[in-house]
């Protein structure tokens, strides 16, 4: 079993609807996010999946989240734009993209610093 993994960044505001804290208040974040896949195989010139591939699929996904306030996007405009919801979110578009190929998306993490993060892997 092969897995491929990248990592990119966005700049974003968020807040948290009824937390009880300082996140209930604007705030920004760098997030930022690293997705696995996994393949059982190479293709015909030894890579399980595509760097440039994957690094694109997951840059259009993340793009209109980047230098914006999440929650005025949807779906955050209805659910709260945590890291767990954002992880989820990724997630299901990715793996409407990758769907029809020979990898599996193993893992999303996201973080909100170098110390806060989370990971989300469907059941």
């Amino acid at each position: 079993m092969y897995e491929v993994s990248v990592r990119q960044h966005f700049d974003a505001a968020h807040y948290l609807r009824d937390y009880q804290g300082k996140c209930e208040k604007v705030h920004g974040h760098r997030f930022e996010v690293v997705v696995k896949v996994q393949a059982h195989g190479l293709n015909n010139i030894g890579l399980a999946y595509d760097f440039t591939e994957l690094k694109s699929h997951l840059q259009a996904i993340l793009e209109p989240f980047d230098h914006a306030c999440l929650n005025d996007l949807p779906p955050f405009d209805n659910i709260n734009p945590s890291s767990e919801n954002i992880a989820t979110t990724i997630y299901g578009q990715l793996h409407a993209r990758l769907s029809a190929l020979p990898v599996v998306i193993s893992k999303v993490e996201v973080w909100e610093s170098p110390e806060a993060w989370v990971s989300y892997t469907a059941e």
